[in-house]
């Protein structure tokens, strides 16, 4: 794990729209607790919020594979929950103009972290070490009051934006 910063870094410059008009950030929440399928759930819930802020459909193969790594990352982070800490109980994705940030929350007591040293020929153990490779940064924020859980996020680079 890279660090334990609960909010998205101001140190990329400040988050601005098109023509430097500062922007909103937007926020979706899906509640994942008890519902079967969740990582089917999570990866479409995400794909429509990224056709709703305009990463998808990509015009170019940047645009298209940035969306690809946020499915990615959400399916590790939710898979991640499943297996180590008893399911995910919800999903945030916020919206940045430089930026996707992904939260996880779940009731776990365990750390995520990349298996060292990682093996590529191996089955399994491979989603902290995808997450890790294809963010800017990630980690874990537990819950301040004593009780058990955490939320797991990740932010995503946003692509550059559509030509023309």
């Amino acid at each position: 794990m890279s660090t334990t910063r609960p909010y998205a870094a101001d140190d990329r410059g400040p988050d601005t729209g098109d023509a430097g008009v500062p922007s909103v950030r937007q926020v979706r929440r899906l509640r994942l607790a008890d519902v079967a399928g969740v990582v089917p759930r999570a990866r479409d819930f995400t794909r429509q919020a990224l056709y709703d802020w305009g990463w998808l459909p990509a015009e170019t193969a940047d645009r298209r594979a940035a969306a690809e790594d946020v499915l990615l990352v959400v399916s590790e982070l939710v898979t991640n929950a499943c297996l180590h800490a008893g399911g995910p109980e919800e999903l945030r994705v916020h919206r940045c103009p430089k930026s996707l940030r992904l939260e996880v929350f779940d009731g776990g007591s365990g750390d995520p972290a990349p298996r060292t040293p990682h093996r590529a020929g191996r089955p399994g153990g491979h989603g902290m070490f995808i997450v890790q490779r294809l963010c800017l940064d990630w980690g874990v924020v537990r819950q301040q009051d004593g009780h058990p859980g955490k939320m797991v996020w990740a932010e995503v680079a946003a692509p550059a934006p559509n030509p023309g």
